[in-house]
């Protein structure tokens, strides 16, 4: 695959579409020269959210090992030694979160995609998330809090991790027929090698 076609899956959570966000992320991706794909609004179910997280065979042992370790770092004594068992306790938590009201799902594509649209957003804690990223400038949530609530940190956005994570969340989102392929005139600014397109 061409670089400049690579895709990844957005979802604007439901903490973003309550707090009026969606315009303010959509600008952030635009305006880098990405293109935007797909898009569709949907209630998800709590098992799509599951296969969401899913996707990814390593997700559970990772994000529970995280977890555990997130947990020592504080000095407190995580709930379980087990990663599987503590991703379980983190998907819980993802299902009510996800599924609580409407999502925005989005496809953008352009070179370095995955990459590009990780950056935009900011790292997965808002608290610890540089300033000019989405989650840095629009959340103060942090895992402390999310921890003594007993609920998934509201974070604002979902985006895949890897392009091999992208394609498969992208194919469980939408159908072939929904991600559309057209040309943007900025395109030719962006990845036209010669720039021999403006002056006629």
């Amino acid at each position: 695959m061409k670089t400049k076609e690579e895709k990844t899956l957005v979802i604007v959570k439901p903490d973003g579409i309550q707090r009026s966000l969606i315009g303010e992320i959509i600008k952030r991706y635009e305006r880098v020269g990405l293109k935007l794909a797909a898009l569709k609004m949907v209630v998800s179910t709590e098992e799509l959210i599951e296969k969401h997280y899913s996707s990814d065979s390593n997700w559970r042992i990772k994000n529970g090992e995280k977890s555990i370790k997130s947990y020592r770092d504080k000095g407190l004594k995580p709930p379980t030694e087990d990663p599987m068992e503590m991703s379980g306790i983190t998907l819980e938590k993802l299902k009510k979160y996800m599924s609580s009201g409407p999502v925005i799902c989005m496809v953008w594509q352009g070179a370095h995609a995955v990459e590009i649209v990780r950056k935009i957003t900011g790292g997965t804690e808002p608290l610890t998330s540089d300033v000019g990223t989405i989650r840095g400038d629009f959340v103060l949530d942090s895992y402390q809090i999310s921890d003594t609530d007993g609920r998934a940190v509201r974070n604002l956005i979902h985006a895949s991790g890897s392009i091999e994570e992208a394609n498969k969340e992208i194919a469980l989102w939408f159908s072939k027929e929904e991600t559309l392929c057209y040309s943007l005139v900025q395109e030719k600014i962006l990845y036209d090698i010669n720039l021999d397109g403006i002056l006629e």
